[in-house]
């Protein structure tokens, strides 16, 4: 009762009815968001979507597939439709189409590996955000002073599974750069941490002319190039090996640089953008692409909360308003710069020198 009397002295300016309208419901929904979260991630994990592709089955029939106990599986699926995941007829369930198109792991369509890494990697780590939140460090390998890509890039099946992520977080805003980008006053380009090569594959699909690649650590290539060669683009698109911290960027036309900027600090970030400018000829172009936040931050949520992940994940990352990182790019020298919305919560802020 007292929790409910000191919210109401906090908004005196609500009229008796308004206060007596409210309800906790939306709160208690927020806090709470975490039980459908993890449904949806362990369906994921046991393959539940890919096994549903193509063909609609039994509550009996996924348990034999996915190893779902029989207590577990009735509730389950029907959270999973309750929740717009799956669909179901009578007994029998049948993936969402969204679901059916992105989670299938047979369908190069497929973005689970985002969802892979939250459940396996990000999930657990969040649940430290309170500690992240007072001492303002990592949560993560780094807490003990190992570096999370180190992890990340142990052996080759953890690296591939990190960048087939990565190729998650990008395909949609790699689509729109695709399309949004003035590409025809163009003939190059690289992109800077390329990981598997979503975004340069996307924009040579959609721009014959243009030739280019990704630049990335030498242990991605073999990732890069067999990426690339499942989309027919290993004539136009070519790897470049090295460190961008330790080497210079490759030159060319436009250079791309997508959910990198935010991994590190503010030195870094400067440095970073320092050596894109340096590598640019005249009138060349930058691109960087991230979960832009609006310049007010008021609006874009999961760019603010992609900015607490990196508190988590990285030990002096933060995201960042199209503003900020305009500002950054004038201080390297970019003559002109302009940020444009692409797909989501994900904004391109261009540089031109």
């Amino acid at each position: 009762m007292q929790h409910t009397q000191n919210a109401t002295r906090a908004t005196p300016t609500d009229s008796p009815a308004q206060a007596d309208a409210l309800t906790p419901d939306r709160l208690l929904q927020l806090g709470m968001g975490f039980w459908g979260s993890k449904t949806m991630l362990s369906a994921v994990e046991l393959g539940v979507f890919t096994h549903l592709a193509g063909a609609g089955r039994t509550a009996k029939e996924l348990e034999a597939l996915t190893g779902l106990h029989p207590r577990s599986s009735r509730d389950f699926l029907d959270a999973l439709v309750a929740l717009g995941a799956l669909e179901r007829d009578g007994d029998i369930y049948r993936n969402a189409p969204d679901a059916d198109l992105f989670l299938d792991k047979a369908k190069p369509s497929y973005v689970g590996g985002l969802l892979e890494m939250m459940n396996s990697r990000l999930y657990a780590n969040w649940g430290l955000l309170t500690e992240a939140l007072r001492t303002g460090e990592p949560q993560n390998e780094a807490k003990h002073g190992a570096s999370p890509f180190d992890e990340l890039y142990r052996d080759e099946a953890s690296l591939r599974n990190f960048l087939h992520a990565m190729t998650g977080v990008s395909l949609g805003a790699a689509k729109a750069i695709a399309q949004k980008f003035p590409w025809q006053n163009y003939r190059t380009f690289i992109d800077i941490g390329a990981a598997q090569g979503a975004c340069p594959a996307q924009i040579a699909l959609a721009h014959p002319h243009l030739r280019g690649g990704g630049f990335d650590l030498p242990v991605v290539a073999p990732i890069f190039e067999d990426y690339v060669a499942s989309h027919g683009l290993q004539d136009r698109l070519r790897f470049y090996p090295g460190d961008f911290f330790k080497d210079p960027c490759p030159t060319a036309d436009v250079l791309v640089m997508g959910h990198i900027l935010h991994d590190w600090d503010l030195e870094q970030k400067k440095a970073l953008l320092a050596k894109c400018y340096e590598a640019l000829p005249p009138g060349g172009c930058l691109i960087v692409y991230d979960a832009i936040i609006d310049d007010e931050r008021k609006k874009n949520a999961f760019g603010l909360l992609m900015s607490l992940n990196m508190l988590i994940e990285t030990p002096g990352g933060f995201d960042y308003t199209g503003a900020e990182c305009r500002e950054w790019m004038k201080d390297a020298g970019f003559r002109e710069t302009r940020v444009e919305p692409l797909l989501g919560p994900d904004s391109m802020v261009i540089g031109i020198k």
